[in-house]
């Protein structure tokens, strides 16, 4: 097999990724992906908005999360996330019926940021 083929690995519909689980690295359900973000000039996914629903006393907020802070498990059909239960706590949040201006470069960079994550624009 050559580089490029190793490189590559199935697409996935959004609709196959909306609703999957979150867990954290020991496996503990963390919450779902309600929604994929993704940016039309360049095709890719900005973020995901998962709802974390009471979990870690948060309620039903949303957050976005870069896409890059997943990892994707395929025999579990689960994304994992390794951030700190103590951070998730902290994580900047929204109401379902507030959202940020995704527009707002700020906004997208102090998320990605949070997260330690480059922008995917960059």
């Amino acid at each position: 097999m050559d580089q490029q083929q190793a490189l590559f690995t199935s697409p996935l519909k959004a609709s196959n990724i909306i609703g999957s689980d979150v867990v954290n690295p020991e496996r503990e359900n963390l919450g779902s992906i309600k929604e994929m973000v993704i940016d039309p000039s360049t095709g890719k996914v900005a973020y995901a908005v998962v709802s974390f629903g009471g979990f870690l006393g948060l309620g039903t907020k949303l957050f976005a999360i870069p896409f890059s802070a997943f990892a994707y498990t395929d025999s579990e059909n689960e994304y994992v996330l390794d951030v700190a239960k103590e951070r998730l706590k902290e994580a900047p949040g929204f109401d379902s019926n507030n959202w940020p201006s995704m527009t707002d470069e700020k906004w997208n960079r102090d998320m990605f940021s949070y997260y330690d994550r480059s922008p995917y624009w960059e």
